[in-house]
This record gives structure tokens, sequence and C-alpha cells, in this order.
């Protein structure tokens, strides 16, 4: 869908806040959903969308938090109509992409749709440059409250002067425009410009910051080493969009699949399901949707490499972070044989108090951390450690007692 990776790192903070957009609560945590794009394509239909969506349902995703339903590319005619319109297709949409949100709804789901901030779509459908007003009221009248917005086919530079910022800024400003004028939620702004920038948290968004992800564990290594960098600029409100799963799309291990999964959950990216064999993972999920901590992991220590290493084959090994609940640890082995992994707890930055190990998976030990697989481990606090307990000091040399004695 999206032409080769543009690597590059610069920080530049989207301003897109609305003066109900924090009252609502709109891209608070993690987006949970459901996406058409890693399934279909552009082989996509209202009929489709609706099973997927009734799948949900019954397999009770609902129940874990998962509330979009998004239809991605391929939507439209291949032109705008007379008024400079979008226009559902006639043949994969039928009976109009209003109805089909109303049937989303009476779901119990909110639905998201698919632009592009350049002349056409990465398809080749209408994009929004230019249009980005007419568009958002559109999306809007149509039943949409998620935008996923992409970067294909844009304007050169130096025709329009404005940057990559500029260019998602005026959908974003369009947005807020649109929700002030009419008084209803924001739309959830989901950018989707793979190449290596970092936006802020606090702008009711999330951002891919990669190409699209395939169905092979270099892909899933090579996101899990980006990402590794920019853990810090997550938080509520601002997420980092590791891109859409591809479990059930086969290509993995269920190992593989595994790391996967709690590598997004935990890393709090957006979590939108791409197949039509989607899983529930409570425990994963409930910390992906902290309702207190909005922080993602963070590596500890990179394991095979030298801290701070960047490696899209061999990624961090060691995490940790912060939850409602206590500490999380996820180690993966990045490794193609079964690995050893061990650390120390008071390694992680996040670590407490004596913990009681809570396994967010059964039957693993870190002891033969099988290939590409991940061990995930919730801390909780278990009190005061008991006396006489070794070592009574994290770092024996650099201790000392209260009087400012050092110890022995």
């Amino acid at each position: 869908m999206l032409p080769a990776l543009l690597r590059g790192s610069f920080g530049i903070l989207l301003y897109a806040v609305s003066a109900n957009a924090l009252a609502n609560g709109v891209g608070r945590l993690p987006a949970l959903g459901y996406n058409t794009w890693n399934a279909f394509g552009c082989n996509v239909n209202e009929d489709l969308v609706l099973e997927a969506a009734q799948l949900m349902v019954s397999l009770g995703l609902q129940d874990v938090g998962y509330e979009y339903v998004n239809v991605d590319d391929c939507y439209a005619e291949p032109t705008r109509n007379a008024s400079g319109f979008l226009v559902a297709n006639s043949v994969r949409f039928a009976s109009g992409l209003k109805n089909l949100t109303d049937q989303i709804h009476a779901l119990g789901f909110k639905a998201g749709i698919y632009s592009d901030s350049g002349w056409e779509t990465c398809g080749g459908f209408p994009g929004s440059f230019q249009n980005e007003a007419r568009d958002a009221a559109t999306f809007q009248e149509w039943g949409f409250e998620y935008l996923k917005f992409d970067n294909c086919n844009i304007p050169f530079d130096d025709i329009i002067r404005q940057g990559m910022l500029g260019k998602y800024t005026r959908m974003a400003d369009a947005l807020i425009d649109l929700a002030n004028s009419t008084g209803q939620p924001p739309f959830l702004f989901s950018l989707c410009q793979w190449v290596g920038n970092k936006y802020g948290s606090g702008d009711q968004l999330s951002a891919k910051l990669e190409g699209d992800i395939e169905t092979n564990w270099a892909s899933l290594a090579s996101i899990i080493n980006f990402n590794s960098f920019i853990t810090q600029a997550t938080d509520f409100f601002g997420h980092n969009d590791m891109d859409m799963l591809q479990l059930g799309n086969g290509g993995f291990t269920f190992d593989e699949s595994k790391t996967h999964f709690t590598a997004w959950a935990l890393m709090k990216s957006p979590i939108l399901i791409g197949t039509n064999e989607p899983q529930k993972t409570p425990k994963s999920s409930a910390i992906n949707q902290d309702p207190v901590v909005g922080q993602s992991v963070s590596p500890f220590r990179w394991g095979l490499n030298p801290d701070f290493t960047s490696n899209s084959s061999f990624p961090a090994q060691f995490y940790s972070g912060p939850t409602q609940n206590g500490t999380v640890f996820m180690l993966i082995n990045t490794l193609d044989q079964p690995e050893d992994m061990f650390f120390n707890l008071t390694e992680s930055p996040t670590y407490g108090p004596t913990p009681t190990m809570v396994p967010l998976y059964r039957n693993f030990t870190a002891a033969a951390v099988p290939s590409h697989g991940v061990v995930a481990l919730l801390l909780q606090d278990a009190g005061d450690e008991p006396a006489g307990i070794f070592p009574p000091c994290a770092v024996w040399d650099n201790c000392a007692f209260e009087n400012g004695t050092a110890a022995n």
C-alpha cells in the first residue's frame, strides 16, 4: 500500500486540541478496533465490514474495550462528483456509507474512515488536499468518528511551502473547526505518515511511524526497534501507532504472534485487528487501556547489543514500565534459537518494593524463552522487604547509612 520507508527523525508537535476534545476524552487511550486493510485491501465491501463487526460482537471483544470498526482505502468512486464531494463506491458500498455506519452504531461500535493528505489516496482514489473542510464535513455526515489520514501522492513542498506538518495541520484544523461549529465530539485523528517523524502527546491523535507491517519477523523486529527509541512520546491523548495487527494473516509462528500482540499492547500502540480471526487477551489489553498510567514500556537494557543501539534485526530485549497495578516487564528473545533471559529487578527505573509476580502468559519460563518469543510479567507490591534479605543495597559500593558512613 505504501512506498518504501523513508527514514529520518525530527520532533514536531501537531497541535490538534479543540474545546470539547479533552472533555469528551476522545483519544485519551489507544484506540481498539478493527480495520479492513490487512485482510481485504481494496477488495472491501459493506458486507465484509458488517461481518467483521458482528464477529467482534460474538467474540466479546466489546467487553474488553474494542470500539472502532474502520473502513480503509478504496471505498469511494474514482472521482468526486460535480460539486466536488466524495461519493461512496456504487458497487462495493451500494447501500451508502451512512447506512453502513448506522448498522455499525447499532452494534454498539464507532465507525472510522480513511483519507489522504495528498492529491490521491495510496489506492489511487481522491485525496483530501485542498478539500479538507469539505471532506471532514462529509465524513461526519456519513456518521464516522475516526479518521485515518495517509501520506501518499502529496504535493511538492516547493509548491505549497507547508511541509508535512502543514499538510497534516490542514486536516487537523478542519476537524477542530467542525467540532467547534457543530458541538459534536471531535474525530480521533490517526496519522499514517511513515517517515520517522515524532508527534507529541496531548493532541487526540495517534501517529504511525514506520512503513506498512508485513507478515514476517523482520517487519516486527524493525517496528519494535524503531519504536523503542521514542517510547517517551507516548502518554494520554498521544500514541505511537505501530500499525494494524497482522495476527491471523499467516507468516508468524505462535511465539512471534504473542510477541506481536504483547509489544503492541505494552508499548501503548493503538490495536486495530486486521483479520477475520481476532483474538482476545484481557490482561495485556487491560495494560494497554490503563486509565491511570498512560506511558509505554521502555527499554532498560538492550541485551544482545550495547544499550541505545539501533538494530532493525535485533531490537532491545528488556523493557519495563509503570501500571496502576505495579511494574510490568517485557522480555523479547530476538534470536533465532531459545535463549535464557535474566535481569535484576533493580535495573528497571520503575521497580518498587518487594513484588509478587503475576505472569501475563502461562507456561513460559525466562530460562528458555523461545525464538522470537516473549515473557511478560506484572510485578505487584507485596510490602516491605523481609529483614536479612541479600543484597540490602542495589548498588552496594555506593550505599551509605543515614549518618554518612559508607557501607563496607
